[in-house]
């Protein structure tokens, strides 16, 4: 326990001091604050807007966390597929691997189109951003089970369904993992892209995206930059809720995570 609260203690202050540098630089360069606001000016209109800056946060936090689950059922399902009927996978996985060359911000107006303003078009945006890790992981994850396992199986007449959900679905739960803590954190961004386009149905309202738009329309950088410094904070939810999944469901019995329990 020590090793990590030295750990944490270290990394706050190597944070305190880009901090500080930050904002004597700001003082002793004379940078205008509409260029480069100083942390005590942003931490100032976090304090005088934090309303509205908590409702955006809240908004984004809806939409990246329902894209997020989503990407996670579709791609487990997709992955149990891909596993279970090789010619299928051989068709159709490359396919899936595209999802991740789709430019989202040439799409996004054709979903604004298709689906009209508001969370569920961000969170769809999210959903596709996040599809293609959890699918490429897991498939792999499944396919990757060694095969005197298999044949193991096979020796005790187990079904195939009881091969996929007793042998390749455990085998192939670190690697979910993996992909889970990767889309964890471009969920956020692919909300926040989403909110460029499709944020909010309503004038002045929206999530951390939308309001980024909004207030870079209105010149006021103070504000931009607390609403990039929480959508930076989300991001890091997002990811740390990731890794507290994988550890919550493997450290029990998993060689990874029991190694890094210390147990």
């Amino acid at each position: 326990m020590r090793p990590k609260i030295t750990l944490a203690l270290n990394s706050l202050l190597v944070l305190a001091f880009f901090l500080l540098l930050w904002q004597v630089l700001t003082v002793l360069l004379h940078v205008p604050a509409y260029i480069l606001p100083g942390p005590i000016a942003v931490a100032a209109v976090v304090g005088s807007r934090f309303s509205s800056l908590a409702a955006s946060f809240w908004i984004t936090t809806q939409a990246a966390a329902i894209g997020l689950a989503a990407s996670i059922l579709v791609g487990i399902a997709i992955s149990l597929i891909f596993a279970q009927w090789r010619w299928l996978r051989r068709l159709l996985y490359p396919y899936t691997i595209l999802l991740q060359t789709v430019p989202i911000v040439a799409i996004a107006p054709l979903i604004l189109m298709w689906m009209g303003s508001g969370i569920g078009s961000v969170a769809f945006i999210a959903f596709i951003v996040c599809l293609a890790p959890i699918i490429a992981n897991t498939t792999q994850g499944l396919i990757s089970v060694e095969e005197n396992l298999v044949h193991l199986f096979h020796m005790h007449n187990a079904t195939p369904a009881q091969v996929l959900f007793k042998l390749r679905l455990p085998h192939a739960m670190p690697s979910l993992f993996v992909g889970i803590r990767i889309s964890s954190g471009i969920a956020v961004i692919g909300a926040i892209v989403g909110e460029l386009f499709a944020g909010s149905s309503r004038v002045g309202q929206g999530g951390l995206g939308y309001s980024i738009t909004y207030a870079n329309a209105q010149l006021e950088t103070n504000y931009l930059f607390a609403l990039v410094l929480a959508a930076t904070v989300l991001g890091f939810l997002f990811f740390f809720l990731g890794i507290f999944l994988e550890w919550y469901f493997l450290h029990q019995w998993h060689e990874s995570r029991r190694a890094e329990s210390g147990n």
